[in-house]
């Protein structure tokens, strides 16, 4: 039997498909789930087009975005900006 390797950018291929993946990420995973659940979008969107929209160079995204990076701020502003997501808060029901 042949298999191939789960990519799950291969999956988020509608705004609502990206917003319900990134929403669970944050409610579940901690800061670097969360900076690779971005840079899986930014995949499934196309890293081209997001390195287009944010000014970063293509190589540069993938290494703020990688497994164990520590990207700034206001480059993770920049990408949720240009895969179509915002920061909201919520109060926390108790």
């Amino acid at each position: 039997m042949r298999t191939s390797k789960f990519d799950i950018a291969d999956y988020l291929d509608s705004k609502e498909m990206i917003a319900e993946y990134l929403n669970t990420v944050l409610e579940e995973g901690d800061n670097e789930d969360v900076i690779i659940a971005i840079g899986h979008i930014a995949k499934a969107i196309g890293m081209t087009k997001i390195s287009e929209e944010t000014g970063l160079s293509r190589p540069s995204l993938y290494k703020a975005l990688s497994d164990g990076a520590k990207p700034q701020f206001a480059t993770i502003m920049k990408v949720l900006k240009a895969i179509g997501g915002q920061i909201q808060v919520n109060p926390i029901s108790t």
